[in-house]
């Protein structure tokens, strides 16, 4: 009996299950029905791919018949500045048919599209130009690309990076994967993004907890690891705390001072917010100065003098008067145009040659202000977000020193020269012999003066080099700075930048000449001076040993 009931409850409790996983499943389900005023919606509008210009097929292109007229400029740049390599060794080597003077190159390759020599006839007789034509080859092709008008996954950056998510700076590779970039498929698309990102992420690879600049591989010092811990103490919270914006809270913003700033001052703010997005727990300051500093477009014509140099009087357009200040000036953000669009219709090119006119003027932001009147040059503070912020002064750093000579803290600032050129010869200063010139580490009017202020405050100063022999250079000319050598540590030693541009710069005046930006990094600090302190017991110590000895000599 008491079987049969315990057999009819639970098919009562499994039909009831299955009617009630049944009516479930019926209300989940969509209705298939269609309602007569569907008809009359608009399907959704989808984003259709951007149709591009060039096809993967078809980016290579000699320079005077590209489709765009900022790289048939540039190939007429080339052939005013560049010498032909076959008439230069000619020259050299005392040739009796050679030319007086070298003729720039005309000619253009038809393997790699650039003007390098200056007849067919030079260009057959060349036969060390077959080193070098795989990579110009490859730099054409990518200057196209980048002009196509294709959809730039590359160039899609991530946003914050998700909680207990380690971020690994090994290499390129695998800070991608693990910051949560687009997969990078092809070499073309590796360039590129290491060429946007190399700037911030030298940065966040140099100052960041997880740097591969350690102890271990014999990049970082004993002296340069104490350094380097006060400030990371401030970008990062203590072990076993979470990294979150919470932890801001009565932290000092972390500046970061980019002196001789060019084309990393151009860059839009949102690529140096990957830098920020680095260090969740800290807020960053971001310092671009020097002479060639780009600058935001100006909102008026009124307010252009504030960040535009003034022209030569030679140039000088005939001046208009200003309107009267009861106008009525509609200050207005100059309307964005896309990057690739932009770079498709520039006709303008302007040679990168030893001393390259300010980089065009970069897109305003929302609350982008002018600094003119609290650092006294042309200048511009944009607070992107509440973790950063981004100052651009287009002047001398000699020039606004004072501004921040009094609040220069190790535990919050830290300096940065990209390729800065110390061992590259003054073009101003020279010996007292009045012929031999000063390297620029050593000029009054370079970095002379500058050096070393920047020891003085005991931070970081780090240096990139675009090459094996920038960065010896660079180096060796820190023993002939009068007031550098002897007074600094190595915080970093001179080695390879594991988040250097892989792409391949070519040189306007000399096609030969190819460099690749960040290639390494070193950093140095002012030398510290260790105090021992003395108690009173040594003192005592010391006074009754003297009295002994007298006791002794007695």
């Amino acid at each position: 009996m008491a079987c049969t009931l315990l057999r009819q409850r639970s098919r009562a409790r499994l039909y009831g299950s299955l009617r009630a996983h049944t009516s479930c499943v019926s209300l989940s389900c969509p209705s298939s029905r269609r309602h007569f005023l569907s008809l009359f919606r608009k399907a959704p509008q989808q984003k259709a791919e951007p149709v591009p210009l060039l096809t993967e097929d078809n980016l290579f292109h000699l320079f005077s018949k590209s489709p765009f007229p900022m790289l048939r400029a540039r190939g007429n740049a080339i052939k005013q500045l560049a010498p032909c390599p076959v008439c230069t060794s000619s020259h050299d080597q005392g040739h009796p048919n050679a030319h007086h003077e070298p003729q720039n190159v005309q000619f253009e390759c038809p393997d790699c599209g650039w003007p390098t020599h200056c007849s067919e006839e030079h260009w057959k007789e060349d036969k060390e130009h077959e080193k070098y034509c795989t990579r110009l080859r490859e730099a054409n092709e990518d200057e196209h690309d980048l002009r196509s008008g294709r959809r730039m996954v590359e160039f899609e950056l991530p946003g914050p990076q998700g909680y207990e998510e380690a971020i690994s700076f090994a290499n390129w590779d695998l800070f991608w994967y693990t910051r949560g970039f687009m997969s990078m498929d092809t070499e073309r698309a590796r360039r590129h993004a290491s060429k946007l990102l190399t700037y911030p992420i030298t940065i966040g690879g140099a100052l960041h907890q997880f740097s591969p600049l350690t102890l271990n591989n014999q990049r970082l010092t004993p002296e340069g690891s104490r350094s380097l811990a006060a400030i990371r103490s401030t970008l990062h919270v203590p072990l076993g705390a979470p990294e979150t914006a919470e932890a801001q809270v009565g932290k000092p913003q972390v500046r970061i001072f980019i002196l001789g700033a060019r084309a990393e001052s151009s860059l839009p703010v949102h690529v140096w917010e990957q830098l920020c997005l680095l260090f969740p727990a800290a807020q960053l300051h971001i310092f671009f100065i020097g002479p060639q500093v780009s600058l935001p477009k100006p909102e008026n014509p009124a307010a252009q003098k504030h960040f535009q140099p003034s022209a030569p009087a030679s140039d000088a357009a005939p001046q208009t008067a200003e309107p009267p200040p009861s106008a009525n000036l509609e200050v207005t953000v100059p309307a964005k145009i896309s990057p690739i669009a932009e770079l498709q219709n520039r006709s303008e090119y302007l040679p990168n040659v030893f001393k390259p006119p300010a980089p065009v003027a970069i897109d305003r932001q929302k609350y982008t202000r002018n600094s003119i009147s609290r650092y006294g040059a042309p200048s511009y503070t944009t607070p992107y977000t509440k973790e950063l912020t981004v100052t651009g002064l287009r002047t001398n750093y000699i020039d606004v020193h004072h501004h921040f000579s009094e609040t220069l803290d190790p535990y919050s600032d830290a300096f940065f020269f990209f390729s800065p050129g110390f061992g590259f010869p003054s073009e101003h200063s020279f010996a007292e012999d009045g012929q031999t010139p000063l390297l620029q580490i050593a000029s009054p009017t370079e970095w002379g003066p500058v050096l070393p202020l920047l020891l003085e405050s005991k931070c970081p100063i780090f240096v990139t080099g675009f090459s094996p022999t920038d960065v010896e250079r660079d180096v060796r000319s820190l023993s002939e700075a009068p007031d550098v050598a002897g007074q600094f540590e190595w915080v970093i030693t001179p080695g390879p930048n594991s988040f250097g541009s892989e792409k391949w710069e070519i040189a306007d005046f000399d096609p030969r000449v190819m460099i690749k930006a960040n290639w390494g990094i070193w950093a140095i600090r002012g030398r510290s001076k260790d105090i021992q302190e003395r108690s009173m017991l040594d003192g005592l110590y010391c006074y009754t040993g003297s009295v002994r000895c007298q006791t002794q000599h007695r």
